[in-house]
C-alpha cells in the first residue's frame, strides 16, 4: 500500500524545484501543468497540479513520521544541503506527544514536518488554535 496526497500549487517550475530538493527525488512525470513523484521512502505517490486557488486552503501541514531523532537530523541535513530554509524543534511537546521535528515550507506556504515520537504527554501549554501551523516567517510552529 502506498499513500497519494495531491496539492494544488500556483506556480509548477518554482514547486517541483522544491519537491525535488525536499524529496530528493526527480518527478516521473512533468507535464505542463502537473508533476508526480513517486516516493519509495516513505512509500508515497505525491502530484502537485498548477491551479489557480485562494492561498491557505484548508490543509493544516503535512509530514513525515520517521522513527528516530537520528533520521530526523539527517533528513534535516539532506534539507539544508539542498538550500532548504529548515526550522527545528527538538523535544517539543506538540499533539500530546514529546517529538523531535524540523519544518520546511514550500513556494505555496504548504508546511511539512519530519518528526519522530519520543513519548506521550498529556499536552503541551500551547494555543491549540494554532496547532501545528507554520507561518510565512518561518518561526516555530504553535502545535496541537
Amino acid at each position: 500500500m502506498k499513500t497519494h496526497i495531491s496539492i494544488n500549487v500556483s506556480d509548477l517550475d518554482s514547486s517541483v524545484r522544491f519537491y525535488t530538493r525536499m524529496f530528493g527525488a526527480e518527478p516521473v512525470k512533468l507535464r505542463r501543468d502537473y508533476a508526480k513523484f513517486d516516493i519509495a521512502e516513505p512509500p508515497l505517490n505525491f502530484s502537485i497540479n498548477k491551479h489557480n486557488f485562494e492561498r491557505g486552503g484548508s490543509v493544516s501541514h503535512l509530514g513525515l513520521q520517521v522513527d528516530s531523532s537520528e533520521d530526523v537530523l539527517k533528513i534535516t541535513e539532506r534539507w539544508n544541503s539542498a538550500g532548504l530554509l529548515t526550522s527545528e524543534e527538538m523535544k517539543t511537546d506538540c499533539c500530546y506527544a514529546l517529538q523531535d521535528k524540523t519544518w520546511v515550507q514550500d513556494p505555496d506556504g504548504n508546511s511539512w514536518e519530519v518528526f519522530t515520537v519520543l513519548a506521550d504527554t498529556a499536552g503541551g501549554d500551547r494555543d491549540r488554535s494554532t496547532c501545528c501551523i507554520k507561518t510565512e516567517e518561518k518561526t516555530a510552529s504553535a502545535c496541537c
